[in-house]
């Protein structure tokens, strides 16, 4: 009798390890999601900065054309960096769609365009924050 009552002490005690495992594990998988929110957010953050240093670029491009393309590798860079952080299938297409635009741009200023239309860059860097913040 007491070794039948011992086992049913032991899988409670197999039983209740094991739930708190299991709610460990869920709270550390939470917390990388919040994690990867978090830099997904401050990302996104920096990128709009970026963004805002490329309107001030082309709108200046006749003083210093240089600062067009330092803003533009600044975006690509932080755009590795959330790329490097997700693998959320929206944040990856919104990233793939900022890339894109970026591209377009810089093909235009290689192109001779002083002044691109940067439009489809806020665009996309609008859509990465919406999906980033959602």
């Amino acid at each position: 009798m007491a070794s039948a009552s011992r086992r049913r002490h032991r899988r409670r005690i197999a039983a209740a390890t094991m739930a708190v495992i299991g709610l460990t594990a869920g709270l550390a998988t939470g917390c990388d999601a919040v994690d990867k929110a978090i830099d997904c957010v401050q990302t996104a953050d920096t990128i709009a900065d970026s963004v805002t240093g490329l309107q001030q670029a082309v709108e200046n491009a006749a003083n210093d054309p240089t600062q067009t393309d330092q803003s533009l590798n600044s975006i690509e860079k932080d755009l590795d960096k959330i790329g490097d952080k997700t693998d959320n299938a929206d944040v990856n297409k919104a990233v793939d769609d900022l890339r894109q635009a970026v591209d377009n741009v810089r093909t235009a200023v290689k192109n001779g365009d002083n002044t691109p239309d940067i439009s489809p860059v806020t665009d996309a860097a609008g859509e990465l924050t919406k999906v980033c913040t959602s």
